[in-house]
Parts: structure tokens; C-alpha cells; sequence
């Protein structure tokens, strides 16, 4: 998640993709993979694979596809910080943030495609992130000064008021950046594989799982400021996403067999969150105008009007150009950078499951370990851009499109180039951030209060391959999630208790056992490598054959991780490349 990670049960097409398929030149057909036996083997290959390159409405069509899959998760970030680093009444910096998380995403994924792991994967924010920068932030010396929270005490323009959030934000950039050096550390010398080895399904669960749980406050407070939108929003994304999923919307298409026809579009799979955000937002919009909502910033359900927000969409520029250190010049915390690192090793983890099942959905043979730490590497060069760009967050591989690999059958990472391609322009177009900043807070709530559940169901979901039956697999499940769920909320309760004495050593601590993922992946990590169990019990033996299944199942050779413009041909005749783990060696 990812991203925010979400499941990957999809199983159904964003267009009738037989009709799209047959209409293509047969030239086309023939490049494609060989996929037209009837068999349930076949029927899951995918029709375009990673070398492969559809043809370019296709393509455009795709990369839409996949920005939308994304957009959820990568707009929920920047809104959730914002509070954190007392921006919550200045929507005009939302929308910039909004637009540089998108900006940094696009060229992220970029990087990945061409340099990284060279699978179609896209790169956005992360949750691993958010919880321990929220964490930092609930420090009583990073807490937000009170006038901050009301909205008429409030100038945008005060170099006070800036001077409050940009110490925040530039203090957090700095943080990233430096977390950032271990990914890029452990992905470039290749000790992600060895890392892998200790870190299996009964660390992987708790951790994810705890990073949506962790953020139940800040869905809960929106949910309240207005429980009817909220619970509108929230129905509605249920009743596109899971009950008319499969019911296709008709189309008026062209091809050149069939001219001018209608083709099933399935626009309740490919967009639920963005449509059930549409609808609410326009019943806000008329609440608002009829004066049915309350125009009292006191009273309960003003934060669903949509003019709350002022002027901000007037106020926006339509093009904006992010840049490294538009905040300021980043500065550290130690305390910081050691919550971040926790995050950063969960991103990892799930990074490298992402990296199997997309080479599983696009044909391609399971990624070699210089690909995979290429891909960390790249990964951890990404969280660095982030953290320079000031997003206040840093990226990882999104689930979310790995899940939409299955359903297009599509594994080209040409439609991934192009999606990218995609969100920096929408990161330059700051009207498009302004729009998404004005969402009413009720309308987010319900959004949250889905992601949020998927998440967490996500990271559960990694126990499939355990042996829930075994008490040892129990015991470690559930010592680990319920300790993390005790501690946080006691600290935060009685902040007080660890004083040392030395300033430094107080906030790490404070960070730490106030972040929920970590307590519960270190403890699950621990526990599951040192109470005694088998590699069947453990999930282990479950991973390495379904690895094994993957690399008897592909379409494509392992050419398809090495570097390009020729890069793998002219170091080939090097003997030193044998001893870099990020290189492909021919030998």
C-alpha cells in the first residue's frame, strides 16, 4: 500500500478485453503471448507481455487506468498529514502537496521501469511513512500550537504561521532523506536477500495490518464531523466496488472489423473510489447552496459544506513546477529518523511480494536478486527524492496496480511509462491539486474508513500461507498485534514515564512505542525466529514453492531485468560485475 497495499481478489476486465483483443491488426496477435487454449492455465496468461507494446489508445487507456488505481491512496496522504504538521486550515499548501506527491510518484515510477526492478509496477506514497511521521509529530514539543487549530486565528500569510509548519515539514524531509541512505544501503549491496530470509509471513501481517488499524483516529474524526455524508460516501464506494463491479456500462466504440459499435465498459470497477467521492461531493455541493448544512463553524456538519475551503481553487496557479527544497533546507531528527527506518524496512518487505506477483501477472520469470535490489535501491533513491521534493512521505510499489495487472492481463511496461508520464503532469497542473483539497472532511472519512479496513485485511491475508492451526503461529499473531494495540495507547496516555534525562533518547523512545507498526513487527520478527516451528508451520515452505511454480510458469527469459540502452551488453565483458549485486552478470 502500498501504498497504501490493498487485496488483490479483482477478477474481472475494465472493457470486454476479447472484443478489444480480436480487433487488433494480426500482426499484433502474433506478438502477443500465446495464450488461446481453453484451458484455466492459458485463459490466466497474460495478452501483453512486459516487452510487449500495445497499440497506443490502448495504452493511454491503461495508464489512466492505473492513475486512478492509485489515486486513492496517494491523495489520502498529503490530506492526513496536513493536520499533523498544522496545515489543516491552509488548503492551498494541501494542494501543492498534492501535486508534488504526484510529480515525485511519476518520475519514482519512471525509475523503477527503466532502472529498477524493470517490471510494469507503479511507485506512490507510502503508509509504512505516515505512521511513524505522525508518531514524531504527537511529541508534546511537535505538537501543534493551539491557535493553529481554530480557523479565525488563522493567516495563511503570516510568516508565523509558516515558520510552524515549514519547521515541521523540513525537519521531516530531512528525516526521510536520511532513512532513506538504509533502503538505498541494503537494496545496492544486495543484503535485501539476505534480510528475506528472517522476514516471513508472521512479521509481514502485523505490521501491515497495524499500519491501517494505527490510523483508525484519524478516520474516526473525519467520520464524525458529519456521520450521514460519511456514511453516503462510505455505501456508495461498497455498492460500486463490490455489488456492480461486474455490471459493464455500453460504449460507443470504433475498430476497423466491427466500425462504429458499443463496447462493455466496466467503469464501476476501474473507478469506484473516485465515483463515490464524485457523488458525495455533489450532495455537499447542493447541501451547501440550498444552505441546508450549517454555516456555523461551531455547529455539527459545517466541515461538509464545500466552501469551507475558501477560494482556494480561484487562489491556485494552473501550472506549478515542484522542486527540491521549496520548503527550505531540510533539517534532522534522530528520533525521527529512527521511526522512519522502521517503516522503511516494512516497505521493503512488502515491496519484494510485490515484485513476485507482478512478474507472476505480466509472464515474467520470478525477478533474479540483482533485479530485486535494483529495485530496493531504486525504491530507497525514491523515498531520497520524496524527502527533497518535501512530499513529507516517500514511495514504495502500490498493490493496488499489481492486483490491476490480473485484470487487464496487460503486463506491458509501456502502459506503466506512460502512467508515469501521466502523474507529472497532473503534478503540474495545480488546479488539479486545489480540486482534491477541497474535498469536504465527511466525504474523506468514508473514504478512509474502506482503505483503512483493506488494508489491514491486506496484511492479515499474509497468513494464508501459515499454519493458523499451529498455537505457536496463533500466540505470535496475537501477542504481536494486541501488545501493539496496549503500548502505544498507554504512552501516549502517560507521556511522562520514560524520562532519562537526555532529551535525544526520550523522543526515540517516545517515537518507537508510539508506533504501532513497529511494535508489532518486532515483536512478530522476534518471536517467529526464535520460537521453535518448521518451515511448513512458519509459511516459509508455502513462499518458496509458489516461487518455484512462478518460474515454470512465464512467458518471457530473465532479459527482461537487464538494464537498458545496451547498458548489460557493454559491462557483460567486465569481470568485476560479477561481484555487484545490482548488475546482471551473463555468467
Amino acid at each position: 500500500m502500498a501504498s497504501g497495499k490493498e487485496s488483490k481478489g479483482l477478477d474481472n476486465l475494465a472493457f470486454d478485453m476479447d472484443e478489444i483483443v480480436n480487433d487488433q491488426p494480426r500482426e499484433k496477435e502474433r506478438k502477443t503471448c500465446e495464450s488461446h487454449s481453453v484451458t484455466e492455465e492459458d485463459r490466466n496468461k497474460p495478452t501483453y507481455c512486459v516487452t510487449d507494446v500495445p497499440p497506443w489508445y490502448f495504452c493511454i487507456f491503461l495508464a489512466i487506468q492505473h492513475y486512478l488505481t492509485a489515486f486513492g491512496g496517494i491523495i489520502s496522504i498529503p490530506l492526513i498529514l496536513s493536520e499533523a504538521l498544522c496545515l489543516q486550515h491552509d488548503s492551498l499548501i494541501q494542494s501543492r502537496l498534492i501535486n508534488t506527491i504526484f510529480f515525485v510518484s511519476g518520475i519514482c515510477t519512471l525509475l523503477q521501469v527503466t532502472f529498477g526492478v524493470r517490471l510494469p509496477i507503479l511507485q506512490g506514497g507510502t503508509f509504512a511513512l505516515l505512521t511513524p511521521a505522525l508518531a514524531m509529530f504527537s511529541t508534546p514539543e511537535w505538537e501543534c500550537p493551539a491557535w493553529t487549530q481554530n480557523a479565525s486565528m488563522v493567516n495563511t500569510s503570516s510568516p508565523v504561521f509558516i515558520e510552524v509548519w515549514q519547521t515541521r515539514m523540513r525537519t521531516l524531509q530531512g528525516s526521510i532523506m536520511v532513512a532513506s541512505l538504509l533502503q538505498i544501503l541494503v537494496g545496492f549491496s544486495g543484503l535485501i536477500g539476505f534480510l528475506m530470509r528472517f522476514i516471513g509471513p508472521l512479521t509481514i501481517a502485523p505490521t501491515v495490518s497495524l499500519i491501517g488499524l494505527s490510523l483508525y483516529d484519524s478516520a474516526g474524526t473525519k467520520l464524525g464531523s458529519h456521520w450521514g455524508i460519511s456514511a453516503m460516501t462510505t455505501v456508495l464506494i461498497i455498492l460500486f466496488s463490490q455489488y456492480l463491479r461486474l455490471i459493464p456500462i455500453p460504449v460507443p466504440t470504433y475498430s476497423k472489423s466491427k466500425k462504429l459499435h458499443t463496447s462493455k465498459f466496466y467503469i464501476f470497477q476501474i473507478m469506484p473510489i473516485l465515483l463515490g467521492l464524485a457523488v458525495s461531493w455533489l450532495v455537499c455541493y447542493l447541501l451547501t447552496i440550498y444552505d441546508v448544512l450549517p454555516s456555523d463553524p461551531a455547529e455539527y456538519g459545517y466541515l461538509a459544506r464545500t466552501d469551507v475551503k475558501g477560494n482556494v481553487l480561484s487562489e491556485a496557479s494552473w501550472f506549478t513546477f515542484p522542486y527540491p527544497g521549496q520548503w527550505g533546507m531540510p533539517t534532522v531528527s534522530l528520533a525521527g529518523i529512527l521511526g522512519l527506518m522502521a517503516g522503511i524496512i516494512c516497505s521493503m518487505a512488502e515491496s519484494v511480494g510485490d515484485y513476485h506477483s507482478c512478474a507472476k501477472l505480466s509472464g515474467a520469470p520470478p525477478p533474479p536478486k540483482h533485479a530485486i535490489s535494483r529495485g530496493i535501491g531504486v525504491e530507497g533513491l525514491g523515498c531520497l527524492l520524496a524527502g527533497a521534493f518535501g512530499t513529507g512521505n516517500g514511495t514504495t510499489s502500490f498493490s493496488e496496480n499489481v492486483a490491476a495487472l490480473g485484470i487487464t492481463k496487460v503486463g506491458s511496461r509501456m502502459v506503466i511509462v506512460l502512467s508515469g508520464v501521466f502523474m507529472i503532469l497532473m503534478g503540474m497542473l495545480g488546479k488539479i491539486g486545489a480540486i482534491f483539497a477541497t474535498i469536504p472532511t465527511p466525504v474523506l472519512g468514508g473514504m478512509f474508513l474502506i482503505m483503512f479496513g483493506v488494508i489491514t485485511a491486506a496484511g492479515i491475508s499474509n497468513l494464508q500461507s501459515t499454519d493458523m492451526n499451529s498455537s505457536r503461529n496463533t500466540f505470535v499473531f496475537g501477542f504481536s498485534m494486541f501488545s501493539a494495540l496496549v503500548i502505544p495507547n498507554w504512552i501516549m496516555k502517560n507521556p511522562d514515564f520514560f524520562k532519562t534525562g537526555v532529551t535525544e533518547v526520550d523522543q526515540v523512545l517516545h517515537i518507537l512505542l508510539t508506533t504501532h507498526m513497529f511494535i508489532g513487527g518486532f515483536l512478530g520478527f522476534f518471536l517467529d525466529n526464535t520460537v521453535p516451528g518448521t518451515r511448513r508451520e512458519r509459511g516459509l515452505l508455502a513462499w518458496d514453492k509458489e516461487h518455484l511454480e512462478e518460474s515454470s510458469n512465464t512467458l518471457e527469459t530473465e532479459e527482461v531485468y537487464d538494464l537498458p540502452f545496451g547498458i548489460t551488453s557493454c559491462l557483460s565483458s567486465q569481470s568485476w560485475v560479477r561481484y555487484v549485486p545490482f548488475c546482471p552478470s551473463k555468467d
